[in-house]
């Protein structure tokens, strides 16, 4: 009797104990909140390569002077000229006196000499030369004129609604403005269309007829990660700097416009990049053609089709929130066969907290042919 007794006893211990261990407060997990951001300039924007969103930005689509930011573009067109077959890379280009007395900055280019299309670009990344713009330019389409065109035909193709270009440069022009946001949507798809040919971008130094230049972007011997892209001044647009950072695995684009000066350009960017590495993280929601569903199909020779999105859905959020994170996928009702593969047929909005970070066009992956059963019309109609 008293073994029994023991034995309740010891069993009432454990249970009011592991009552009390249960009873005690949960362990608080800690959520990092983004703070709001301050930095000195007229305009600035931060931009999640991957995603392509937008954490942070202030005055982002205000029409401000590029500078020599306007060299991206240029870039991206005589980028765009070679991948196209237009032009080479090892194209041997002749430099004319227009070119060669281009002020500025400078490659130093000589006036008749023979420089190579990649050469000059590098001349005009890493030196910011002018003059191998210039050439670069006549090269590609004839004349500066010509070249401008193609250059507000690109920001026109690329979604940068408040950019116009007046040089090709530049240097103050009547007309001539970007924004912030703009910059970013540029260098986006700067980065992502000429991946080979974006290592010029971290190089360091350039030496050309005897004279070595270093890079005016700091960050590229004080910030770890830091592989891009553009510096630019003048006095109406003061200090700019267009800044690309990647580290474990996640790239962030910066853009700094009208900082008071070198340093402070250079400081406030080191500021945005830091933002976006300590308070933001990455999530990959749905591959390129992964099936998400299968859509119920009327009149079809198969019942259902499959669907997905085109290109990788990744989402941008604040470290910690990924379970408030919502994916709602919309089909557009009374889908009839047939269906052409890559047909859309909705789209799917992902959500943080009631906010939309995402829409994306939902579309068939395979094709479905009409019924040819009458059976199966009939049927599919009721």
């Amino acid at each position: 009797m008293r073994k029994i007794q023991r034995f309740l006893v010891n069993v009432i211990g454990m249970v009011v104990a592991f009552s009390a261990f249960s009873a005690a407060p949960a362990r608080p997990q800690l959520v990092l909140k983004p703070p709001v951001l301050h930095l000195n300039a007229k305009a600035w924007v931060l931009m999640n390569y991957e995603s392509g969103q937008i954490v942070a930005a202030y005055h982002a689509d205000v029409h401000l002077s590029p500078a020599s930011l306007t060299k991206l573009m240029a870039a991206y067109v005589v980028l765009t000229a070679a991948q196209q077959g237009a032009i080479q890379l090892t194209d041997q280009v002749v430099v004319s006196d227009h070119a060669a007395k281009t002020i500025g900055s400078r490659m130093f280019l000589k006036a008749h000499e023979n420089v190579s299309v990649e050469n000059l670009l590098k001349g005009m990344i890493v030196q910011s030369g002018n003059d191998a713009t210039v050439a670069l330019t006549e090269h590609v389409a004839g004349n500066e004129s010509a070249f401008i065109d193609m250059m507000n035909d690109a920001a026109d193709k690329l979604g940068m609604h408040d950019t116009h270009f007046a040089s090709v440069n530049g240097l103050p022009s009547v007309g001539q403005y970007v924004s912030a946001q703009d910059m970013a949507i540029l260098s986006r798809a700067l980065i992502a269309h000429f991946p080979a040919e974006y290592r010029w971008y971290r190089q360091k130094t350039f030496a050309w007829n005897g004279i070595k230049q270093r890079s005016r972007n700091r960050l590229l011997w004080t910030y770890p990660g830091t592989d891009g892209l553009k510096t630019g001044y003048t006095k109406a647009a003061q200090y700019c700097l267009v800044a690309s950072a990647k580290q474990n695995h996640i790239r962030w684009i910066g853009v700094i416009l009208g900082a008071p000066s070198d340093k402070h350009r250079a400081q406030e960017m080191q500021k945005l990049l830091d933002y976006g590495f300590r308070y933001y993280e990455n999530h990959a929601l749905y591959d390129a053609d992964q099936v998400m569903e299968q859509v119920p199909i009327m009149q079809g020779a198969a019942n259902t089709v499959p669907v997905g999105i085109e290109q990788s859905l990744v989402v941008t959020i604040p470290k910690g929130h990924y379970n408030q994170v919502k994916a709602s996928l919309m089909i557009d009702k009374a889908t009839k066969a047939p269906i052409r593969k890559g047909q859309v047929l909705g789209h799917i909005e992902v959500t943080l907290a009631g906010k939309l970070l995402a829409k994306r066009a939902v579309i068939a992956l395979q094709p479905v042919q009409k019924a040819t059963s009458l059976w199966q019309s009939i049927k599919d109609m009721f």
